[in-house]
């Protein structure tokens, strides 16, 4: 399903070589809401987010959300357009205020001169991202609706969520009902009788503005796992 954390985080590039990469990055900032880049923009350069959350969407033309992936500190988004400088192939909005650094594509070609070796370690990436790509179609094409929601919900309270004292699993108040829906490929009105179904049966519970889950043993009967 959607992808967290491991997007793109280059912890394999060597650290004198890493710290040379964004040495001469410029800084710069969002607030919760701001449009980072959209489908179709320049493939001009790269981000690497210190603070905050992203996420990664594509939009059906029937204006449709699907989030690929969410971008959590110490990631690289928009790093295709270094190596092939094509147009953005999807859209990245800030989830809460962010901090970030970017990285041109004209800089990131002239520390390639320097250090090719670097390629090698972004071809194990594409390869380790198309693996995933993979997954996330096999899931697609054959898990059900509320296995769908059940793999976004445990996938966000395994990387985002906060233990309460209870024992339940507290998702962030930045991640709403619509992006569930849009992690899980699911519609929203679907996403809304399943969650209202598993708080009938205490699984999850909405509270404050946020998500918290109650019960992940039983979300992962629902998965079958």
């Amino acid at each position: 399903m959607v992808e967290l954390s491991v997007y793109g985080t280059w912890s394999g590039v060597p650290t004198e070589i890493a710290s040379e990469l964004f040495a001469s990055a410029t800084s710069q900032q969002l607030k919760a809401g701001d449009t980072l880049f959209q489908t179709g923009d320049n493939g001009d350069g790269c981000y690497r987010l210190d603070k905050g959350l992203l996420k990664i969407s594509l939009i059906s033309p029937q204006v449709r959300e699907r989030i690929i992936a969410i971008i959590t500190p110490g990631t690289v988004v928009g790093d295709l357009a270094v190596i092939d400088g094509l147009p953005r192939s999807a859209s990245v909005h800030a989830l809460t205020n962010c901090e970030l650094r970017f990285l041109s594509r004209a800089a990131f070609q002239r520390l390639a001169q320097r250090h090719p070796e670097i390629h090698q370690y972004l071809v194990r990436l594409l390869a380790a991202r198309l693996r995933k790509a993979d997954d996330i179609i096999a899931s697609l094409a054959f898990l059900p609706v509320k296995a769908r929601v059940a793999q976004a919900l445990l996938a966000l309270a395994e990387n985002l969520g906060e233990e309460t004292d209870s024992g339940g699993i507290l998702i962030p108040r930045s991640i709403n009902q619509a992006d569930i829906a849009a992690m899980a490929g699911v519609a929203r009105e679907n996403t809304s009788r399943i969650l209202s179904e598993w708080a009938r049966k205490k699984l999850v519970t909405k509270s404050s503005g946020s998500y918290r889950i109650d019960d992940r043993a039983k979300l992962r009967d629902e998965i079958g796992e």
